[in-house]
């Protein structure tokens, strides 16, 4: 029988679907992190609301969109080719799982090229940038929003903090190139989204977890490990997170509602930057509130890394293409 209560709840469980006209067009926007209120939970989540909130203000109800978390509506490595084929309308997805169609993608998750925020953004501007989004523009995909996050490490054992600490061990690292350090240091990775990682680390099918801070808290992993090795000081994991959309349902947009989602997702990245940031700084409470031991990677630990990553993904992504290798060396100039 259905009840009030139960009416309710069935409307609770549904992705978001905000009120707009009835001729208002329809956009979906796809991401593989848990669902928000729009003021608490997952910051992507909310980014992702609140760039559909403004857009609809700014196109006074003209489009409207609906936000589907936690891959419901296109599975996690879907989205960039789903994106490209005009399947799917925007995305919050890191540009690294568009790698295997797109091999450049992967210099936007390569380990220990970037090191602090101001130096991912300052990507934007630099020759990069504009070669990031030429790339992307020509593979059917529109950069909305820049958005780059930091991460840690969460271990089943011992803690991570140089690459002789990962030898023997099952890692998680989140990239082609993330992997090809880690198996450089002795280790044996394995590929899957972040929100398959809970079930792998509680279950011993990992025994390290390399994700971003907000990936950390969002997906619990701080029920699955003994050991943290935090966002905050060096790290070697910096990756690109942006609002992408697919280049055939913006064309098909009139002119000024192209400009409504542009300006609204350059709006919002000094916002999401900030968030990002609040999640490294909150890590480390919710780990350690957990009882597990916190560590930071130091400067001479990091030059490890880099030093091991130079060796090994760095030069394996240059060896694939003049592309790759350009790439590259874009991204070595600009300094952190």
């Amino acid at each position: 029988m259905l009840t009030r209560r139960t009416a309710l709840a069935a409307l609770a469980s549904v992705p978001m679907i905000r009120t707009a006209r009835a001729e208002a067009r329809n956009l979906n926007i796809s991401h593989q992190f848990p669902g928000s209120s729009g003021e608490e939970g997952d910051f992507r989540d909310r980014l992702c609301r609140r760039f559909a909130s403004e857009v609809e203000k700014r196109t006074g109800g003209a489009l409207a969109f609906t936000v589907y978390p936690n891959s419901s509506l296109v599975k996690t490595f879907a989205q960039i080719s789903a994106l490209r084929k005009g399947g799917l309308d925007l995305s919050l997805v890191p540009t690294t799982y568009g790698g295997g169609e797109i091999p450049e993608l992967n210099i936007t998750f390569m380990p220990a090229v970037i090191s602090s925020y101001e130096q991912g953004m300052a990507w934007k501007k630099a020759p990069i940038g504009k070669a990031l989004t030429d790339l992307l523009d020509a593979k059917g995909i529109k950069l909305v929003s820049w958005l780059w996050q930091s991460g840690g490490v969460a271990s089943r054992v011992g803690p991570i903090l140089r690459p002789a600490d990962a030898k023997g061990l099952k890692v998680r690292g989140g990239s082609k190139e993330m992997d090809e350090m880690f198996q450089a240091a002795g280790a044996s990775p394995s590929s899957m989204p972040s929100n398959e990682l809970y079930i792998a680390m509680k279950t011993g099918v990992m025994d390290v977890a390399v994700t971003s801070s907000s990936s950390l808290i969002s997906f619990r992993l701080e029920e699955t490990c003994k050991n943290l090795t935090s966002a905050q000081g060096s790290s070697f994991f910096y990756i690109f997170e942006p609002i992408l959309m697919s280049k055939a349902i913006y064309e098909s947009l009139p002119a000024d509602q192209q400009k409504a989602i542009m300006e609204v997702g350059e709006s919002l990245e000094p916002w999401a930057t900030e968030q990002a940031k609040a999640d490294d700084a909150a890590l480390d409470a919710v780990f350690q509130k957990a009882g597990i031991k916190v560590s930071r990677i130091d400067p001479d630990m990091l030059k490890e890394w880099r030093n091991l990553a130079r060796e090994s993904a760095w030069k394996g992504y240059a060896a694939k293409s003049a592309g790759c290798a350009n790439f590259l060396k874009m991204a070595e100039a600009v300094t952190a």
